[in-house]
């Protein structure tokens, strides 16, 4: 079959899908439309759905994109990335007395560090938010069957003192340089969930309401609730009588799944949305097309930021183990290329996990250039001598095959699935694209470490974010600990963990940042993920919402959705 060929066949897939996409008629169209103008509705369309409701259970970009409409964290970065109280009075700080130095009963350096929650915070059944829900929250964070994502933080904050219904304080066993950043204690109400923790940790995440009962309004807190779920389809929200914030404007939000980037576009021009979600949405190339042929009828910007688009390495897989094969891999990529005619030159190339925006970035480093040269060296060194059909084989007959996964209907990262399995057979890597529903893939293949060979997906981080729940040994996900963690690769590196450690801990901003260099250093060095690029998000808004504010890190625009409207 000719290159043409090809072309013909892709064209005629992607009109199937755009034929077969979920598309509104136009009379629904137009209705839906008619609601926005009058400051009703808000449709907004992502491409993927939540693999769980639960506040701590997995990392998914778009339950955290719908979850931060119906609640608040204690503390977040915003679009400044200045980290700032939201469900806290005020931010603690050692200037201002909240948070005390100490020493922790085993004489490490520790904190305590005292916050208040807003006295009107309430959740949606009326019942109050206390110091009852922190300390449920805490319970489930500490027990190690509960398969919370950040088991980090619930190890180090050994103790809680309470004072009365509405403050308390923390106390950390390790002074660190984001003491007073308890991004991810995210409450969980006691009163409606702690029947179902105590009923058995270890199928917690099976029973907890948030699942079970996702539209029970006591377990939100924020401007909304979520009145309505169909599953695998869309989300709706209305607004929460109880909340004690600005009033939101809108009447309902619905947040759609359309999984397919494709059909998302077809269904933002048909109507049957109004917006697409710059954390989960367009990718940077299809949104610069749009914008070339239909800028005029929507607000379209692009915020740079600390979206780090990757492949993970399953390093219990023999074949990648070989540090040489990672390497190749690595070398044998033009991600360059890919960045220049893909994304327009607009999505820099990725060295490590480090952002170039962040001030923590070695820049003296050597980069990764693409050198199949050198690549085919290591393959060589390697074994994998032999060719037949483009393929390499090792002494023993085997193929140089890898498993490639990503998340199903999303064309950008299926076309870059593509060039990667170009580039690399170039070199003799037989690469075999097998890809899953996002539910899946995050819910089940990569919590649960059953890719085989590459995972690619995008990690979000906040500013100057220490990686320990992804590179330290002790959150490698596995059954003992319920696949809790997200060091999904299965790193083990025993100066990484010291690193992390200690940047953690060390308040003294150039020392940190020679500890960050050295760990860039080493995982460019050992490769446990091969790095491709740094994300722009293009945000596609109607003409007159305004409000929206692209932070360009993981908190997503929705924690300030009562600040959103419609002129």
């Amino acid at each position: 079959m000719n290159k043409y060929s090809n072309i013909l066949l892709f064209v005629a897939a992607l009109f199937f899908i755009l034929l077969s996409s979920p598309v509104l008629l136009n009379s629904e169209a137009k209705a839906a439309k008619d609601e926005l103008t009058i400051g009703i509705t808000l449709t907004i369309g992502i491409t993927q759905f939540p693999s769980t409701f639960h506040p701590t259970i997995d990392s998914m970009m778009a339950k955290t994109y719908i979850l931060a409409m119906t609640r608040r964290p204690f503390t977040t970065y915003d679009e400044k990335w200045n980290l700032i109280c939201l469900l806290c009075t005020k931010l603690p700080t050692i200037e201002n007395g909240l948070a005390v130095p100490e020493k922790t009963p085993k004489g490490k350096r520790g904190i305590a560090v005292t916050y208040t929650i807003q006295p009107q915070a309430t959740w949606g059944d009326g019942k109050a938010v206390t110091t009852d829900d922190v300390m449920f929250t805490w319970q489930v964070g500490r027990h190690k069957k509960s398969s919370v994502s950040n088991m980090e933080f619930y190890r180090s904050l050994y103790k809680i003192d309470v004072k009365d219904k509405k403050t308390f304080t923390l106390h950390f066993d390790k002074l660190t340089f984001e003491y007073n950043a308890i991004n991810d204690f995210q409450l969980l109400p006691a009163h409606i969930d702690k029947i179902n923790f105590e009923a058995g940790a270890l199928e917690y995440k099976n029973r907890t309401a948030y699942d079970t009962d996702t539209t029970n309004e006591g377990l939100y807190f924020g401007p909304y609730v979520i009145e309505k779920v169909v599953r695998g389809s869309h989300v709706t929200l209305v607004p929460n009588p109880t909340w004690w914030g600005k009033k939101p404007s809108f009447k309902r939000i619905i947040v759609r799944v359309v999984g397919n980037t494709a059909a998302l576009e077809a269904n933002l021009l048909s109507g049957s949305i109004d917006m697409i979600a710059g954390e989960l949405g367009l990718s940077l190339d299809q949104a610069l097309a749009l914008e070339k042929r239909h800028g005029k009828r929507f607000n379209i910007s692009y915020k740079a930021g600390l979206v780090y688009e990757h492949m993970d390495v399953n390093l219990d897989t023999p074949l990648l183990a070989d540090k040489r094969i990672r390497k190749a891999l690595i070398l044998g990529l033009d991600r360059q290329a890919i960045s220049d005619r893909l994304f327009a030159g607009r999505q820099p190339v990725a060295q490590n996990m480090v952002s170039p925006l962040d001030w923590v970035i070695a820049k003296d480093l050597p980069p990764y250039t693409y050198d199949p040269k050198s690549a085919i060296k290591l393959l060589i060194e390697a074994g994998w001598k032999n060719i037949r059909k483009g393929i390499r084989y090792n002494a023993k007959g085997e193929p140089l095959r890898i498993e490639l996964m990503t998340t199903a209907g999303n064309r950008t990262r299926e076309l870059v699935q593509q060039v990667i399995q170009s580039q690399l057979k170039n070199i003799g890597f037989d690469i075999r694209i097998k890809n899953q529903p996002a539910r899946v893939f995050f819910g089940e293949t990569v919590t649960e470490r059953k890719f085989t060979g590459l995972a690619m997906y995008a990690w979000i981080s906040s500013p100057e974010n220490p990686p320990r729940s992804t590179l330290h040994s002790a959150y490698i996900p596995n059954r003992d600990n319920n696949f809790a963690g997200q060091n999904y690769p299965g790193f083990i590196n025993k100066e990484v963990d010291q690193l992390v450690d200690d940047i953690e801990v060390e308040l003294n901003r150039e020392k940190r940042k020679k500890l960050w260099r050295r760990l860039q250093q080493i995982y460019m060095e050992e490769l446990p993920v091969i790095p491709l690029y740094f994300r722009a998000s293009p945000f596609i808004l109607p003409k007159g919402l305004n409000g929206v504010k692209p932070t360009g890190h993981l908190a997503p625009t929705t924690l300030w959705v009562e600040e959103w409207n419609y002129k």
